[in-house]
């Protein structure tokens, strides 16, 4: 099934220049702008504290969950209320312990190196940046075979911020080198429409609260995904409307997007009419349905099962993965009686 150009990237995980420039400029300026997770904002607050009464460097944190919650914004809060720079990378960007030692070198007192995607490090760098998170210092190897040896290299105290949405690929030793690791969860649509209201006055757009309630409940619980679904609903009203997001447009623009009643795109909905379909509903190994989606296994594990769970239309079990019978119901599909025992 093709997606329209109108469609594509409503569930993208990379980012175009175009809509990080927008999404930075949208982004919480300040934790009371920073609507929801307020487990993790505790849990941060706390860490923060102590590491000023202490006068030390934070603690380092691991941010995990779904792509799209708010990790790299947490991120410049924390720099911001500790007053330090906060340089970002990524897991892939690091090739080599040499690129992570040029990063680490450079980093002032107490600064804060934040690591996107850091599950995709590779096992190298990964060891180089044991020893700099446990003692603040690189062990650099010089030369090679009977006459190599090692030269240790300070640096300065820092933090590192890793975020991830696989946690459960990060090592073990990787892991247990954070002080702090918390999970971000995907947001309640009150939170999402809080996060709205204000984009929409930084966009300078009429958003009408009925409007607001109803795009938030499409917007699966991410921030990310409601803001780019704000952008397009805009770019609809300005066109085609005038310049108001009420109802009627919001409505129209939707169907264009093709983002069903409960936020639901092409993608999801195709996932589970191949389940149902093809495989009676499953249960049927990720890799084999990975295969019939065309898709690679990491985007479906962590691009559309998350929230496919979340509400109740897809279950992971032992033996696959299984729609349930609220995907039948929402497809419009009735169950064989096949399907019905498995179901029941």
């Amino acid at each position: 099934m093709k997606k329209s150009p109108l469609t594509q990237n409503i569930l993208e995980t990379t980012v175009t220049p175009e809509e990080q420039s927008l999404l930075v400029s949208l982004r919480a300026a300040t934790w009371p702008e920073f609507a929801g997770q307020e487990n993790v904002k505790r849990t941060l607050h706390i860490a923060i504290a102590a590491a000023k009464k202490r006068k030390e460097a934070l603690e380092h944190i691991l941010l995990y969950g779904p792509p799209g919650l708010g990790k790299t914004t947490l991120a410049h809060l924390i720099g911001k209320e500790l007053d330090v720079n906060v340089r970002v990378t990524s897991g892939p960007a690091i090739e080599r312990a040499g690129d992570l030692a040029a990063i680490l070198t450079n980093l002032e007192p107490n600064d804060i190196l934040f690591i996107d995607e850091i599950h995709r490090l590779n096992k190298v760098v990964e060891e180089t940046l044991y020893p700099a998170m446990e003692d603040y210092a690189l062990d650099i190897v010089l030369g090679k075979g009977p006459a190599a040896r090692t030269l240790r290299l300070d640096l300065p105290p820092f933090t590192i911020i890793g975020a991830t949405t696989r946690v459960g690929l990060l090592s073990s030793p990787m892991r247990d080198r954070f002080g702090v690791v918390t999970r971000l969860s995907f947001y309640e649509p009150k939170e999402i429409e809080e996060i709205l209201d204000r984009a929409a006055k930084k966009l300078n757009i009429a958003l009408d609260p009925i409007a607001r309630r109803e795009l938030a409940k499409r917007s699966r619980g991410t921030p990310r995904i409601a803001l780019r679904l704000l952008k397009r609903v805009r770019d609809v009203a300005q066109i085609e409307g005038n310049g108001t997001i009420d109802e009627p447009i919001l409505h129209h623009s939707l169907t264009l997007f093709e983002v069903d009643s409960v936020g639901l795109d092409n993608s999801d909905r195709r996932l589970l009419t191949i389940l149902i379909d093809k495989f009676s509903g499953g249960p049927v190994g990720i890799e084999t349905l990975a295969a019939a989606l065309s898709e690679d296994t990491g985007t479906v594990e962590e691009v559309l099962e998350p929230y496919l769970m979340q509400i109740g239309f897809l279950k992971r079990t032992p033996r696959g993965r299984s729609a349930t019978e609220a995907a039948f119901t929402h497809l419009g599909k009735t169950p064989t009686k096949k399907q019905q025992e498995e179901l029941f």
